[in-house]
């Protein structure tokens, strides 16, 4: 049987120190890497189409019974006034305190029907209560393809860029009734009924249906996928791979696995012990980037440091909703973008190459995230302001960018902050991260979307 998540943190001295020995590397994607060459599939979701194949890295959870929508509203901080079948929405949700312990897609299935899909945490977090609070729900519980012993139940894919509906409309054989944001509708593609939610991955929530996630049972999916493919060619569309894929909350903004706030405090304990070591997200993840603290709790962020401020509604009772009463009148964290200086990420990419014994951390291109969770920081000046999360290059941005956290008073357009780039100490005891000195690269402020 394996160790729970608690006996192991115990065992490594805490869970900052077991965090960053965990070897391990950025969260994958088990699709094929390049189906042309990432540089074109970038530029494809902003000038014609990209599909993703979502069907393998994404764990889903689904909760059906009675009970189903009031367990999801017992522990979301979104409302769930206007929630039923067909509707979805970004859910986060939090602990006793207020801090954040995941995020997630929710889908409306049915009236009695909800399925989480994404990365982990706040999977398991909603499953432990639903099992210790006792709801009268059955849970389903479909694993990413690297740890499915079985077979992946849905498939997914992702159509995303201007010329989406289009495709979409091809490969149905007609028109397709508009479905609006965050909305789910039904059409046939190769003789199969899809389910679609527009939502996007890479551009600005709103613009009409230039994102459609496609959704049906397994064996379904080589014909729509082949359907789609061939609607596609007239439009320019490329299927993309995972390097392009990892890249894409760099345009977005999703600031994508942070450290959730599940690691330490007596209001998590249980949970804890609950959790497998080995079988679980929190349990297997990894913390690398050159934000060093003994103290975990340093690393946990509110839902408005992530940008989730407009998902929080006091509309009805949740498990830390006193607590956020209290921080939404205080100073928070500000999601921003950072457009990294051209001629500093030169130097780094040479350094990381060439420096010798005083090379710099090897920035992988084109995407530089190299744990689960990767905290670098950020200062003004001698003061630390932030941390920097997803980091990489775009064609689309035309440079290397990050997505990060700072202070409300930094958050300004045009200001410069700098990131501080590789582990202290020279390196981690992770076999992944290499020996190497630390170096700083200059950064300017931007509160929108560089692309």
């Amino acid at each position: 049987m394996s160790e729970s998540l608690e006996t192991k943190i115990r065992r490594s001295g805490g869970p900052a120190a077991m965090l960053r020995r965990t070897p391990g590397g950025a969260h994958p994607f088990p699709i094929k890497s390049e189906h042309s060459n990432w540089r074109d599939e970038q530029a494809s979701w902003k000038e014609t189409a990209a599909l993703f194949d979502q069907s393998h890295h994404m764990l889903d959870v689904t909760f059906t019974g009675p009970d189903a929508h009031r367990l999801l509203s017992d522990y979301g901080v979104n409302s769930f006034g206007a929630f039923g079948t067909d509707r979805a929405k970004q859910y986060v949700a939090v602990r006793e305190d207020g801090y954040f312990v995941g995020d997630a897609i929710l889908f409306g299935m049915a009236d009695d029907k909800v399925s989480l899909v994404g990365g982990g945490s706040v999977h398991d977090w909603i499953t432990f209560q639903a099992e210790q609070g006792g709801y009268r729900v059955e849970v389903t519980r479909d694993e990413s393809t690297p740890l499915n012993k079985g077979r992946r139940l849905l498939y997914r894919y992702q159509l995303q860029g201007p010329a989406a509906l289009r495709i979409a409309e091809k490969a149905h054989g007609g028109p397709i009734d508009r479905i609006r944001f965050f909305r789910m509708g039904r059409f046939t593609v190769a003789g199969r009924t899809v389910r679609a939610l527009n939502h996007t991955m890479t551009g600005v929530p709103g613009l009409e249906m230039t994102g459609l996630e496609l959704f049906g049972p397994l064996e379904d999916g080589p014909a729509v996928l082949e359907a789609l493919l061939r609607a596609g060619e007239e439009f320019g569309l490329r299927q993309g791979g995972a390097i392009a894929y990892s890249t894409t909350a760099l345009e977005s903004g999703w600031i994508g696995l942070p450290v959730p706030a599940v690691y330490s405090g007596e209001s998590t304990r249980a949970f804890r012990e609950w959790l497998g070591a080995d079988t679980s997200f929190a349990g297997r993840a990894c913390l690398g980037g050159s934000f060093d603290a003994a103290d975990i709790e340093d690393y946990y962020p509110t839902p408005w440091d992530l940008g989730y401020g407009n998902v929080v509604k006091f509309d009805h009772d949740f498990l830390g909703r006193s607590a956020l009463e209290r921080m939404a009148g205080q100073p928070h964290r500000r999601k921003v973008w950072l457009r990294w200086h051209d001629e500093d990420v030169a130097r780094l990419l040479a350094g990381g190459l060439f420096g010798g014994k005083a090379r710099t951390k090897y920035l992988q291109v084109p995407y530089g995230v190299y744990a689960t969770f990767h905290y670098d920081t950020v200062r003004a000046g001698d003061r630390v302001v932030g941390i920097s999360n997803r980091t990489g290059y775009t064609v689309n941005v035309g440079g290397w960018s990050s997505l990060a956290m700072i202070d409300e008073a930094e958050a300004v357009d045009g200001a410069e902050v700098t990131v501080v780039w590789g582990e202290p100490d020279g390196g981690s005891a992770k076999p992944d991260v290499e020996h190497h000195v630390q170096t700083e690269v200059c950064a300017t402020v931007s509160t929108t979307p560089l692309a």
